[in-house]
């Protein structure tokens, strides 16, 4: 499809050229001409059937498959150009046009048809010639020698076409190759999501679930509690799959990642009340990165939420040495930091150390700034188009 629509602008390209080619050269000379009038006529003549001709290749662009028919259209044009011209310079010109557009559509096939307008058009410029009474010249063999122009515009369009043709196959291919590519990376990314969350928990449930029973027998009295366990970690897993089929509906790939955080940041703020100033610029992670910094944001905001009374919250985007910058500080009540964040774990605290993960995931790094009642800031620093780094740990 791609292909056809390359032919048809091309071909367009050729009908208007002619028609501006063959206008420059008529002006030029019209002076010289005996009819002006006639001369005149020819020109309005042609830009009419350029138009025409224009009008239904815009309109209509499946003609341009009869490629034989539509060429047999523009010869019937040419034949008439030469007779409202008498021969004159707007044929010449239309001639070559004529040969430049059946080498676009049919290749070197063509060359019959260049061979033929190029001794038509040689029989027209003798006869002038003759008629003039100037064979003898020593501008005759100029005039003889312009008729095999079209056999140079034929070839040299022939060749312009198949070197587009092999363009857009290239580019074709090439956008195979990425779409490709970007899909094998989304389900990678996917499967270790799901790897991380769904299924941890799932197994989590899993053991407990498996446990129920003989805790049933033995201790009846922590069964409840058990039973509870597994019950609260269904809920988790409903939750984190909800979260992450959200996450993949919300961020859509085809607008400028600025956009997506100032719209995810003012929804965030109408839910909760809380005003959020945005401070970005035009940074365009690729995808992987993109995704693990959405999600960053939306981890830390939702942490605003349920540790913090913050009144205001501050996010940050910009490009630095390659890296994209994203800080998330809030004027909450903040919180001291321990020695290491895997002992916030321990705290129940996941969702910093989940932040942490992301950054590392795609060869970036977060790290936190927190004081009891000076607020939270958090801050990603990750490259632009990063290979994600992969953990050495099972799971």
């Amino acid at each position: 499809m791609n292909r056809f629509v390359a032919y048809v602008a091309l071909c367009r390209a050729l009908l208007l050229g002619r028609l501006a080619l063959t206008v420059a050269a008529v002006g030029v000379g019209i002076q010289l001409v005996d009819d002006t009038w006639r001369a005149v006529g020819t020109l309005v003549t042609i830009a009419v059937l350029t138009a025409m001709q224009v009008t239904v290749l815009s309109r209509w662009p499946a003609v341009i498959r009869w490629r034989l028919g539509f060429l047999a259209v523009d010869a019937a044009i040419m034949v008439g150009v030469l007779v409202l011209s008498a021969g004159g310079v707007a044929f010449f010109c239309y001639a070559a046009g004529f040969a430049a557009l059946t080498g676009a559509l049919l290749g070197t096939r063509a060359l019959p048809l260049w061979i033929v307008d190029a001794g038509l058009g040689l029989a027209v410029a003798t006869r002038l010639l003759r008629t003039d009474g100037t064979a003898e010249s020593v501008a005759a063999p100029f005039v003889l020698a312009f008729p095999m122009i079209n056999i140079v515009c034929g070839y040299g369009a022939a060749v312009v076409t198949a070197a587009l043709a092999r363009y857009l196959d290239a580019t074709v291919a090439a956008v195979a190759g990425a779409h490709h590519s970007a899909a094998a990376s989304e389900r990678a990314r996917l499967a270790r999501e799901l790897h991380d969350s769904v299924a941890k928990t799932l197994r989590g449930v899993s053991f407990a679930a498996v446990a129920l029973p003989a805790m049933l027998r033995r201790h009846p009295h922590l069964a409840e509690e058990l039973a509870s366990t597994v019950s609260a970690g269904a809920d988790t897993a409903i939750r984190e799959a909800r979260d992450l089929l959200s996450g993949l509906r919300r961020d859509a790939l085809d607008r400028p990642f600025p956009d997506y955080l100032r719209q995810v940041c003012r929804n965030w703020s109408t839910q909760n009340g809380v005003p959020v100033r945005l401070d970005v610029t035009a940074v365009e992670p690729a995808p992987a990165v993109r995704y693990e910094l959405a999600r960053i944001v939306d981890e830390a905001l939702e942490n605003v939420v349920r540790h913090t009374d913050a009144t205001l919250v501050r996010v940050g985007l910009h490009e630095q040495e390659g890296h994209a910058v994203l800080t998330i500080q809030d004027d909450g009540a903040g919180f001291t930091l321990p020695g290491e964040l895997t002992a916030l774990s321990s705290a129940g605290s996941f969702g910093i150390i989940g932040m942490t993960e992301r950054a590392q995931a795609v060869g970036g790094t977060l790290w936190l700034d927190a004081r009891p009642g000076s607020g939270t800031t958090v801050t990603a620093r990750v490259p632009l188009s990063a290979a994600p780094v992969h953990s050495a740990s099972g799971g």
